[in-house]
């Protein structure tokens, strides 16, 4: 609520700028007419146009989640309505919306709450005014086959007046509850639930069963909502709470084309963030790949400030619109096990340590082409080398002579840092420094089959999760097949 208006606009819209989705189908906006009162009030009902935008697969298969979003809420109200929800003397507001979804499937039904916030809205002096709330929701798990529907139930919104230190002047709060007006059925999208091996449901449920990573809470169903343990299973990663650290650094992003002096908003109160990611890494002249942070083996999580920069400029005569939004990020990478032939015959093994700088991830728009770029400098460090299983003792210090650049592009299809997407790149790993014990100089062997150009990275990042909502704190898992169809050409 700090933010001031025009930052929380260019925060919206970054959000939807970049084109793309790994969603399969995107729905809407389906559009709604609701009844809409503050919670025990005795003023009456006003009627708010609710529109819902949200990118929804249409397939899925059992077992494996089926992760609607990013969603976008817009609430439109009169003028003349929303200040009667409002406290007298409101400029400007918040709000955060709450959507309860049906999501059936087989005659069976459970309920998720789709948390989405809007940003800092001015209240103008009439006309009607759009409550435009966006983010991230839990996915959904499905035990059997069959058709699986997300409709709209319910709407909850809580307004409140902005405030320039809201911790030190608690701002009254207004809970609007909106519900459906007769004859709307707040159908969303529709979900084909497959078996794993093509086969069509038949749409009749099978014996119900927890699938893996459900929540267990609903037992007497075959559809976990929230993003929990199943009985058996490790404890998720949950977000942690330390956020990055360094300075952001926007280089390597496309940067403003001549014209116009551009504006920049630095955010005091950046939102801490994680999410999960994961990739491969091309050794060109040892023809194969290896996985960065893999998915079935305690990946780590990547640490996020958003918006902590918002560097733009109106469009001018020429079509010169531009707008970056840069955030920070930390990942500090769990070891990674290769597997290579060397020079195209020596099977060798290595595990690979990585020294990660901070990373700008940065998203945005060049007229009408959209960007996004992580930058950061990385050094490599191998350890527990073993060449047609005979261990090499190459010492505690086998490393690149010295980091280098990493600089990945995703166009539109890294949508933005909140909803993620994928990224690669290409780098030269350096020379190798430190290899040998005893005397033994393993540094021409390592440079020779490993350094050099032509080394493509592919990473994947799933959307955030954050802390402080613990609607949200849970981290949704990468996307099931990491990227790099490319690897080892």
């Amino acid at each position: 609520m700090r933010v001031a208006s025009v930052a929380g606009l260019a925060l919206l819209a970054g959000l939807l700028s970049g084109g793309g989705s790994a969603a399969d189908e995107t729905t809407g906006p389906a559009g709604f007419a609701a009844a809409c009162g503050a919670e025990d009030s005795d003023t009456g009902t006003v009627t708010a146009g609710v529109g819902v935008a949200v990118d929804v697969p249409a397939t899925g298969e059992v077992g494996r989640p089926v992760q609607p979003g990013p969603v976008t809420l817009t609430v439109t109200l009169s003028r003349a309505d929303l200040a009667e929800l409002l406290p007298e003397g409101t400029e400007a507001f918040v709000s955060r919306a709450a959507l309860k979804v049906e999501v059936a499937q087989n005659g069976d039904s459970a309920e998720a709450s789709w948390e989405l916030h809007a940003p800092s809205t001015p209240l103008p002096a009439d006309g009607d005014v759009a409550l435009v709330h966006s983010g991230d929701v839990p996915y959904v798990t499905l035990g059997s086959a069959g058709d699986v529907d997300f409709s709209v139930k319910e709407l909850t919104i809580e307004l409140r007046a902005a405030t320039a230190e809201p911790e030190k002047t608690a701002p009254p709060l207004t809970t609007v509850m909106c519900r459906l007006k007769e004859g709307e059925n707040g159908h969303l999208a529709t979900t084909r639930v497959t078996d794993g091996a093509g086969t069509d449901p038949s749409g009749t449920s099978e014996t119900p069963t927890t699938p893996k990573g459900g929540s267990g809470r609903a037992t007497d169903k075959d559809i976990a909502v929230e993003p929990a343990t199943a009985e058996g299973d490790e404890d998720p990663d949950y977000c942690p709470v330390e956020p990055p650290v360094g300075e952001v650094d926007a280089s390597e992003a496309p940067q403003p084309p001549p014209g116009d002096p551009v504006s920049t908003f630095e955010n005091p109160n950046p939102q801490a963030s994680c999410a999960n990611a994961a990739g491969l890494a091309n050794v060109f002249k040892m023809d194969g790949a290896m996985i960065i942070n893999d998915p079935a083996d305690h990946p780590a999580l990547v640490s996020v400030k958003t918006l902590t920069h918002v560097t733009s400029r109106p469009p001018d005569a020429a079509g010169g619109y531009y707008i970056r939004i840069d955030n920070l990020a930390n990942l500090e990478l769990p070891d990674a096990d290769s597997t290579f032939l060397a020079f195209g015959f020596q099977p060798v093994t290595a595990k690979v340590s990585f020294e990660n700088s901070p990373i700008t991830i940065s998203t945005g728009n060049v007229g009408t082409e959209a960007f996004s770029t992580a930058y950061f400098h990385q050094s490599l460090r191998l350890h527990d080398v073993e060449i047609n299983g005979t261990p090499l003792d190459v010492g505690s210090n086998c490393r690149t002579s010295k980091p280098f650049k990493v600089v990945l592009n995703g166009g539109a299809a890294y949508v933005n840092v909140g909803v993620g997407g994928r990224l690669d790149g290409e780098v030269t790993i350096p020379p190798f420094t430190g290899c040998g014990t005893g005397g033994e100089d393993l540094n021409p062997l390592f440079t020779a089959s490993i350094s050099g150009p032509g080394n493509r990275v592919f990473m994947n990042q799933a959307s955030t999760c954050i802390p402080t909502n613990p609607e949200n704190s849970y981290c949704p898992p990468p996307p099931a097949e990491i990227p790099g169809e490319e690897r080892a050409q």
